[in-house]
């Protein structure tokens, strides 16, 4: 259930919000941090094999009982899709590509999402909606086209990462259903720790032990993607929606890549000029279209 629209947001709600932004907004640079000293398959399963003991401490400590059969096999299923194909296609793909430029384009998501959802609930798509996702999508070309960028980011890495917002924007879309009669959290829990095994095996098979190196800063890289990033994220993300309104909770989309790209530019020394900017204007103007009333 949402806040209701009339209750004002108390500070404390608001200050967690921020959180959560500076929280999500700084994931893809710490995958690129990361990816300096461990694969991609390995440091994916890493992270996913840290949140998944956490969320089913969250499920024994709540006394959730275990889902029916068909709804485990869903959220398999969800876990295998959502989160294996996304996060690892999305994990190889911040690995060919600038942190900086990954992260703007996974600020596409939130349009995908109205727009899968759409097509899914089988409702006419708003013109502001195919605008947004237009815009969205130009403003990529233009900030991935920019002069400097080419020299560090591979159009192969950008692909990866374009194609994992389409499954994680796939995953959101489809848990919808299942989270409608199993539960938000325990949707998310399950999900997670069923992606979590199939992670393990990918890794084992891809991935050889003279290639691991579990230095201090892959340590710190997996638990911040899988504590706070996962397990905190969501947390957080859904005490937001049960105490904001939707469009408060929802405006964190507009930080998060300005986080990410100011954090890039920091630790990585990408090069941050107009035309980039300009890309990362549009994009963020398609996701405010894309939230334009009309859409549940």
């Amino acid at each position: 259930m949402t806040a209701e629209a009339g209750r004002a947001p108390t500070p404390g709600a608001l200050a967690t919000l921020g959180l959560l932004t500076l929280i999500w907004g700084l994931s893809v640079p710490m995958m690129k941090l990361g990816l300096a000293d461990f694969p991609a398959p390995a440091l994916v399963t890493l992270r996913y094999l840290v949140a998944a003991p956490c969320f089913a401490l969250l499920l024994f400590l709540r006394g959730r009982p275990i889902p029916r059969p068909r709804q485990l096999a869903q959220m398999a299923a969800l876990g295998v899709f959502g989160v294996d194909a996304g996060q690892y296609t999305q994990m190889t793909g911040v690995r060919l590509c600038s942190a900086s430029v990954a992260t703007m384009i996974t600020a596409i998501i939130p349009v995908l999402t109205v727009l899968l959802a759409s097509l899914r609930l089988r409702q006419k798509i708003r013109p502001a909606h195919v605008a947004g996702f237009a815009l969205a999508l130009g403003g990529i070309a233009v900030a991935v086209f920019a002069p400097g960028v080419r020299a560090t980011s591979a159009p192969a890495g950008e692909g990866l990462v374009l194609l994992s917002c389409l499954c994680i924007s796939g995953y959101y879309v489809l848990s919808v259903e299942v989270a409608g009669r199993a539960g938000v959290m325990a949707t998310a829990a399950w999900s997670t720790i069923f992606a979590a095994a199939g992670l393990v095996p990918v890794a084992l098979w891809t991935v050889p032990v003279s290639a691991l190196r579990l230095t201090p800063r892959v340590v710190f890289v997996a638990l911040y993607l899988g504590l706070l990033v996962t397990v905190l994220g969501i947390w957080i993300w859904l005490r937001a929606l049960e105490r904001l309104p939707a469009r408060i909770a929802g405006a964190s989309q507009y930080g998060q890549p300005l986080v990410g790209i100011a954090a890039s530019a920091m630790l990585f020394g990408d090069r941050i000029g107009g035309r980039f900017l300009a890309g990362t204007a549009l994009v963020l103007g398609g996701i405010a279209l894309s939230a334009l009333p009309g859409r549940r």
